[in-house]
């Protein structure tokens, strides 16, 4: 069993920066990715990266444009978003999710096993 903790949102205004973290626990050694998706109102989650932990490989989803990075530290089975010059339309709950099966396909919620409670981001103008 997986459990993934989200930290760090918060109220930002437009052109800030905020960083969002996500540290697993449980049996954490068997998590092969470990991601963000984010969910604004009458929205679908949308992905918007995660590292594989097979290959270390970041993959990003189309929302990022180069202002969002992701980084993490295998052995604190944390993984880190840096938003940057945020804006009002990054206004969303941002979810952690962890899974286990091997993929390469990374932007599909449903691919993901465990996810978090979420954490909620708003970027006023």
């Amino acid at each position: 069993q997986l459990q993934a903790v989200e930290s760090g949102g918060g109220l930002v205004h437009t052109g800030d920066s905020l960083r969002l973290s996500c540290t697993g626990s449980g049996r954490t050694y068997m998590t092969r990715v470990q991601g963000w998706f984010r969910q604004a109102p009458g929205k679908e989650r949308e992905f918007v990266g995660a590292i594989d932990w097979t290959t270390h490989d970041v993959h990003y989803g189309t929302s990022r444009e180069g202002r969002f990075t992701i980084s993490g530290d295998l052995g604190k089975s944390t993984v880190y978003l840096q938003m940057d010059n945020l804006k009002p339309e990054d206004t969303a709950v941002y979810y952690c999710a962890l899974r286990t099966v091997y993929s390469t396909i990374y932007d599909e919620p449903e691919m993901y096993e465990y996810w978090g409670q979420g954490t909620q981001v708003t970027v006023s103008s």
